[in-house]
């Protein structure tokens, strides 16, 4: 190969792995979305929960009925099924950001073994440049 091919050669594999490491901070900055996203969910969900909870402790507190026929809120029956509901709602949710997690480390992991490649193609043209200038400063020198 002509020294300019392999220049050209070599430009093209450092664009392509400066484009990769582009790609992995922007997979990683959705990643610490996803992450972000997930405790903003556990942080709703427990503030929904609290609210049921209170709910059931001021329904309790006022019903001189519910005093008798149970120990505490917790064991009023539509608490457990209030609860059920508002954590069926938020494990959706949940399930939905986790995958959305795996699916960009699965991305990352791509992207890192293509920037990998691109690290040991760029090497190898470097190594062939290298060798081709040597050769050509010997031409005619034999």
């Amino acid at each position: 190969m002509s020294i300019a091919n392999l220049h050209e050669t070599l430009l093209c594999y450092t664009l392509r792995k400066n484009a990769i490491n582009t790609e992995i901070g922007r997979i990683e900055t959705l990643k610490l979305l996803a992450i972000q996203n997930q405790g903003d969910q556990t942080t709703l969900r427990a503030q929904d929960e609290e609210e049921v909870r209170e709910y059931f402790r001021t329904l309790f507190d006022e019903n001189e009925e519910y005093k008798t026929l149970y120990r505490d809120y917790t064991e009023i029956p539509d608490f457990e099924e209030e609860m059920k509901k508002i954590q069926a709602a938020y494990q959706q949710e949940l399930e939905e950001l986790n995958a959305w997690e795996a699916e960009l480390d699965s991305q990352i992991t791509v992207s890192s073994t293509e920037l990998e490649e691109t690290k040991a193609l760029i090497e190898s043209v470097r190594s062939m440049l290298s060798s081709n200038i040597q050769e050509d400063f010997k031409y005619g020198t034999k």
